[in-house]
């Protein structure tokens, strides 16, 4: 199930959005899509939202059993220990406004602020696994893992790292083989049971919370594998590089690795390839570290 809210953006994008999901109130729309339509679709709403608000709410398979993305509102999601919250007011939507946290707000909201910025700063690990996968599509309940790679830290140092690349039952999309460089032929030759491959990559991780960017993606992909496998569901916690960057980053066009990789002047690596893409989030998590510090 998706609900999408609408709130002042222009009655073309309301229009387009009757084409996929039902309007069952002024701005309000209903329906069943799959994952790369949503996608799609919430795609769409960034483009021609204009200065209007948009919220999408979703089914998906995480431990909430549901996911939101939101645009333009001064509220906004966090990732807090694996959970998906929303901080309100926003920080970065304030300042774009010329509104400020001095104005309007108690002493005691100000230090309830101040604590939680500690705790973030707390929240930060200093040793870890970073992680990422590559994937036939974007669906974990229909689509499948084709690579995985991952870096393990410790005091920030990298110390040991994993990869491997994982046999799938179907063909894979032309689209990703240009993508990724991965094919059947290179599967074939080097590629494992992900039942060979999961028990090894868990034990690699232990018990070390994880890095990635965009985490709720292999996250999800992660624990769907899991229960394919028969394996307990991966629990670890999670640190949303793509999630802190929107906290901490506001000049940039969009918040993809590659354009946070650049805004930060690292090396950009070559995208999707697994460890390359773990080289580049760590480097960018360092980054968000320096700035959560000052």
């Amino acid at each position: 199930m998706v609900v999408l809210t609408l709130a002042k953006c222009p009655p073309g994008l309301r229009g387009d959005v009757t084409k996929w999901l039902l309007e069952i109130a002024p701005g309000v729309f209903v329906g069943r899509v799959n994952a790369r339509v949503r996608e799609k679709l919430w795609a769409r709403v960034l483009e021609n939202a204009k200065d209007g608000r948009a919220v999408m709410v979703y089914n998906t398979n995480n431990e909430q059993r549901l996911d939101f993305k939101v645009f333009g509102e001064a509220w906004e999601p966090i990732d807090f220990d694996g959970i998906k919250l929303m901080l309100r007011p926003s920080t970065p939507n304030l300042r774009q406004t010329g509104d400020s946290l001095t104005h309007g707000f108690s002493d005691a909201a100000k230090r309830r602020t101040v604590k939680k910025i500690a705790a973030a700063r707390e929240r930060m690990p200093v040793d870890y696994v970073v992680l990422d996968l590559e994937t036939t599509g974007l669906d974990p309940e229909k689509d499948e893992i084709l690579a995985i790679g991952a870096l393990k830290a410790t005091s920030h140092q990298t110390e040991d790292t994993f990869y491997a690349l994982i046999q799938t039952e179907r063909r894979i999309p032309p689209a990703i083989e240009a993508m990724t460089g991965i094919s059947a032929l290179v599967l074939e030759e080097k590629g494992e049971s992900l039942s060979d491959v999961l028990p090894r990559l868990l034990a690699f991780i232990a018990t070390l919370p994880v890095i990635a960017h965009n985490a709720e993606f292999d996250r999800s992909f992660l624990r769907y594998a899991c229960a394919k496998c028969g394996l307990q569901l991966f629990s670890n916690r999670f640190v949303d590089t793509l999630a802190t960057a929107k906290r901490m980053v506001s000049e940039v066009t969009d918040y993809k690795l590659p354009t946070l990789a650049a805004y930060f002047n690292l090396p950009p690596g070559t995208p999707h390839r697994p460890l390359e893409d773990c080289e580049t989030t760590h480097r960018l998590y360092l980054e968000l570290n320096k700035l959560m510090k000052n």
